[in-house]
């Protein structure tokens, strides 16, 4: 899209022109990890989250009967350094790695530059679209991911819905406009009632595209879906809206794609699209108690054991980032999304 000065658009396609247009989008000219960047994710605070995260994908593997041939995808592998740390423990178990075929989807040409140097593996195939995974059983990864795709906002004034659009006003702040919206019909076409219960409403699109997808994939082949990120279990949807810079929160509307563009994910709006997918099941609980029930207090004793205290002080300092209820360990909520028929329910 060419952006124009008072272009009106849904908040969904500002997003997305935001973050990932050709020209202007934030995703597709900046790196925008660590401490030079503008925010750090878990596995660019400590290697303990990502090692987890490779033994968990392990232990499922094994519950699907730990079949010669399988298909691992990361979406929106970030620097890379996850895939990284995964890879590097995966060695530890043969078998495994020679039946593990690593794949990335990632949207952002930049990101995907940044990965090939991080990671330096030529067996990993970057994909451009999931429909084109060959049909071995299939885990996918999404660290996150979802929160990064775009999504409608809708307001209830008196009764009536309205749907949030974007008035572009660059090189000067944007503004917001609520429009007019037909829910009723709306609903219909996404097949949830959205709007029970609630006078503000976050969804996005894109998010039910890829689940159908993915979902479609773990029926037909077998498989799952772990899903990591920033969320809240309360049935009344939130704005959560936020846009970050530098490691601080910045303006939405401010100066175009030169900010990270987030929300919370519902994690009970996700799981009642599961449920209308059908032959699911889902399982969720905090980041703290994922990682600590697949041991990285025991992963973390072992790493330090004959480390210098200053070393160990930091090991610990970034642990408690990732599982201090204060910090990451419940902000961050963990998804797992399966067949029914399979039972595995290791970090849960």
């Amino acid at each position: 899209m060419i952006i124009k000065k008072n272009n009106l658009l849904s908040l969904d396609q500002f997003i997305e022109e935001s973050l990932y247009n050709k020209k202007l989008g934030y995703y597709m000219k900046k790196d925008p990890f660590g401490n030079k960047g503008d925010f750090i994710t878990a596995p660019n605070i400590s290697i303990l989250f990502s090692e987890m995260i490779a033994i968990w994908v392990i232990s499922f593997w094994e519950s699907l009967k730990c079949p010669k041939k399988f298909n691992l995808i990361e979406l929106g592998a970030g620097n890379g350094e996850m895939m990284r740390v995964m890879i590097n423990t995966f060695k530890k178990f043969p078998k495994f790695k020679k039946a593990c075929n690593i794949n990335i989807l990632e949207k952002s040409t930049l990101l995907k530059k940044l990965q090939n140097k991080n990671i330096k593996n030529k067996d990993i195939n970057w994909l451009k679209d999931i429909n084109r995974l060959n049909n071995f059983p299939s885990i996918f990864i999404a660290n996150e991911f979802f929160d990064a795709l775009p999504i409608k906002q809708f307001i209830k004034k008196k009764k009536n819905w309205y749907e949030r659009h974007v008035r572009l006003n660059i090189p000067k702040d944007s503004e917001y406009l609520d429009i007019p919206f037909n829910m009723e019909k709306f609903e219909k076409k996404i097949k949830i009632k959205i709007s029970y219960k609630q006078n503000f409403i976050e969804y996005s699109p894109l998010t039910m595209e890829y689940l159908k997808t993915i979902t479609n994939k773990i029926k037909s082949n077998n498989g799952g879906i772990l899903i990591i990120d920033y969320g809240y279990t309360d049935k009344t949807l939130k704005n959560t809206l936020q846009a970050v810079s530098k490691h601080k929160y910045s303006n939405v509307l401010g100066v175009f794609g030169k900010s990270d563009i987030t929300y919370n994910l519902s994690f009970d709006l996700l799981n009642q699209i599961i449920k209308k997918l059908g032959s699911l099941c889902s399982l969720i609980t905090n980041q703290k108690e994922f990682l600590m029930k697949l041991g990285i207090m025991e992963r973390a004793e072992i790493l330090t054991k004959n480390m210098p205290f200053i070393k160990k002080a930091s090991v610990y300092f970034r642990l408690k980032r990732l599982i201090d209820k204060s910090q990451m360990g419940n902000l961050f909520k963990v998804m797992f999304i399966t067949n029914k028929k399979n039972k595995f329910k290791v970090g849960f």
